[in-house]
């Protein structure tokens, strides 16, 4: 009864607790969807649609053909499809839990008064990440539809890559969140934005990494972005293969290490 009382309903009540304490940081966001703040997370969708229409569609007539790991060859539309839906998640969070997470936290002095309640700092990061991946999970919905619609996936591939896509901004919101915390002014975000659009256009996005002399090669497969386009790219052309379990693991790695990282920093920094 002892073992029970310390470790069964004890831990429960305050996982519990904290679960709702977090929630109330997410809902707080979701009812700012009230005001003209709708409005920046729709905008956020357009831009990967466009680049697949402008480019995957467009560029792509020019294209015979890409070819897979696994041999097939697809059109290009398909090939540069599940890169805009990763790009599209990692948009999504590093858009919320960087220039938003920053100008709450540095400007608003939001989570002072947050963190005056029973909210912890962690408790915080785990609300603004959840907001993060409910913003994520929009675009991802939205574009894997299109992506179906188009012929450039099926539903049955389109209802697996879609968990992928939440992980991608799992990934990406711990690690802007960590990031946001050891900005000191916007001018830091100048730095932050040259690396995503880096990011965007060398992760093989829109070319084959194998096609960039070895060094170049090696240096995009070190990075996050990379991992996210193969992971969503395998999936969506159905091409599953043993690596991708790889690719989950360095995604799951990052955000838990983001996530802990932002919990600990926003404590120091706020709890002064």
């Amino acid at each position: 009864m002892v073992v029970a009382a310390s470790f069964g309903p004890g831990v429960y009540g305050r996982l519990d607790a904290a679960v709702k304490r977090s929630g109330a940081v997410t809902r707080r966001n979701i009812a700012a969807l009230r005001s003209a703040y709708w409005l920046v997370v729709i905008s956020g969708f357009f831009e990967p649609l466009l680049y697949l229409l402008s480019i995957g569609v467009g560029v792509g007539g020019l294209v015979n053909g890409m070819a897979l790991p696994d041999g097939r060859v697809v059109s290009y539309a398909v090939f540069v499809a599940p890169s805009m839906l990763a790009s599209s998640a990692m948009a999504g969070a590093l858009s919320e839990t960087t220039f938003n997470f920053f100008g709450k936290m540095k400007y608003m002095k939001l989570y002072d008064g947050v963190l005056a309640t029973p909210v912890r700092p962690m408790e915080v990061a785990l609300g603004e990440l959840a907001w993060a991946m409910v913003r994520g999970s929009l675009y991802s919905a939205a574009f894997l539809v299109i992506m179906v619609v188009m012929g450039l996936t099926s539903a049955g591939w389109a209802l697996l890559a879609f968990p992928a896509s939440l992980l991608v901004g799992l990934a990406f919101g711990g690690l802007g969140m960590a990031l946001s915390t050891f900005m000191t002014s916007w001018q830091d975000f100048d730095l932050l934005g040259s690396i995503q659009l880096a990011l965007f256009l060398f992760s093989g996005t829109f070319a084959p990494v194998n096609s960039f002399p070895e060094p170049i090669r090696l240096l995009i497969e070190a990075t996050p972005l990379y991992h996210a386009v193969e992971l969503i790219r395998g999936l969506t052309t159905g091409s599953p293969h043993p690596i991708l379990i790889g690719h989950i693991g360095y995604l799951v790695a990052m955000g838990a290490a983001g996530l802990v990282v932002a919990g600990r920093r926003v404590g120091r920094l706020l709890l002064k």
